[in-house]
């Protein structure tokens, strides 16, 4: 069976978190997302499992609310600030695990996602003997990420390097990203949403397709490590270009500068005199064992996609995704087609525009069509999408500003 996962989430203890964060309301955004599985996110925060363990167990380290299965996983923060991301076979084995570090942790119940006094290395030992997985969150982030603070994954992981399973990639880069770096070969990547909300522009932005028998841990574990024809066959996420880390750039004023520029500024602004953040596409460039992706073959291929209410926002001219316009365009398109990845992909447009205005069907057929432009994000601030304003003249390829386009897009039915 085809499952849908977005397995980085946090729940409503973490810092920035909405207060709107509860299983209900997850469960009822994934159906609306087209997901099947979400992480519990967290699992280690006592009042956080309080309200996990009211859930239904399915096994024991897969857990149900409003027909959504949920993952027992946390994110930690090791002693180089480096982010980790576990997902645990069973309840028991989350309660070990936080056993084995909490004396190492000062905020373990004061935020969903603890600091943890301990190395890459220490914290993947204790994960191998709790039998959970592990892998680095964000690895590109220039902030609390794998290659923010080392140049390899062994730098990090020491002699557990080869436990690690799966490297989650982040909002900034895609596996084109990745597959340039020799060391990651091996590795599941895997694309999540790092939701601090259920806003459907944030949870699930990123999932993960997997080939799997049922929706428990085992299977997932089975995918993950691409075990006995369980896989994963789809990544799914945002264009790199949307990520707030993409390019280089100021991390006050926003503004955007080369490498060479970076470097000749001695990363600081001519603008403003702040702080230029190195951006993802840069640094990849920097360990990159190859020019072009060298996608192994068990990689499977990447679809870019950008929210649906994201697209409803521009079309509109509104400013921000949760106004009540948008919203309500937003839901009478997902109960018309049943989840946003149809809406997005596979809705017919004369059916289409029987529920929503000219302008947010040209929108999404921009979208489809591959000709909605991006404006790289950096320094902290997302990138920023333009809709063409005659759509169907851009689809032949007539007027298009000198800007990146994405490339045309597939149906998810066809992967």
């Amino acid at each position: 069976m085809i499952v849908n996962a977005d397995l980085h989430i946090h729940g409503r203890y973490s810092v920035g978190s909405s207060k709107f964060m509860t299983f209900l309301s997850l469960s009822t955004e994934a159906k609306k997302k087209g997901v099947h599985m979400l992480a519990t996110g967290d699992c280690l925060h006592s009042k956080w499992m309080d309200e996990i363990r009211k859930l239904d167990k399915i096994e024991e380290g897969t857990l149900e609310i409003n027909e959504v299965r949920f993952a027992l996983t946390t994110e930690v923060e090791d002693n180089k600030r480096v982010h980790h991301l576990l997902i645990f076979p069973s309840l028991s084995s989350s309660v070990d695990f936080r056993e084995r570090i909490e004396s190492h942790s000062k905020n373990i119940d004061t935020d969903g996602r603890p600091n943890v006094k301990l190395g890459g290395e220490e914290i993947a030992q204790h994960a191998s003997d709790v039998e959970a997985l592990i892998g680095p969150c964000h690895a590109f982030t220039p902030w609390t990420a794998l290659y923010a603070s080392h140049d390899s994954l062994k730098d990090c992981y020491g002699d557990m390097v080869d436990y690690v399973s799966f490297v989650e990639l982040g909002l900034s880069a895609d596996t084109n990203y990745a597959d340039r770096i020799a060391e990651l070969e091996r590795l599941t990547f895997l694309t999540n949403s790092d939701a601090h909300s259920a806003n459907p522009t944030k949870m699930a932005r990123e999932f993960n397709r997997f080939e799997m028998r049922d929706i428990t841990f085992s299977e997932l574990k089975k995918a993950i490590e691409r075990n006995k024809k369980r896989e994963p066959v789809l990544n799914v996420g945002l264009p790199p270009q949307e990520g707030k880390y993409n390019e280089s750039a100021c991390i006050r004023c926003y503004t955007h500068f080369s490498f060479r520029e970076s470097l000749m500024h001695k990363w600081k602004c001519t603008k403003c005199g702040g702080r230029i953040k190195k951006g993802v596409r840069d640094r990849v460039n920097e360990l990159a064992t190859y020019e072009e992706p060298h996608h192994p073959s068990h990689r499977p291929p990447y679809l870019h996609l950008i929210p649906l209410g994201e697209i409803i926002t521009k079309a509109v001219g509104h400013s921000s995704p949760n106004t009540k316009k948008v919203t309500s365009i937003w839901n009478e398109l997902v109960t018309g087609f049943g989840d946003e990845v149809n809406v997005l992909l596979d809705a017919d447009f004369e059916d289409m525009a029987k529920m929503a205005d000219e302008k947010v069907v040209d929108a999404i057929k921009a979208f489809r069509h591959g000709v909605i432009i991006m404006h790289p994000g950096g320094g902290g601030q997302y990138g920023r999408i333009v809709i063409p304003d005659d759509v169907d003249e851009a689809i032949t390829n007539k007027g298009i500003p000198k800007a990146e386009k994405r490339e045309g897009q597939a149906s998810l039915f066809e992967f």
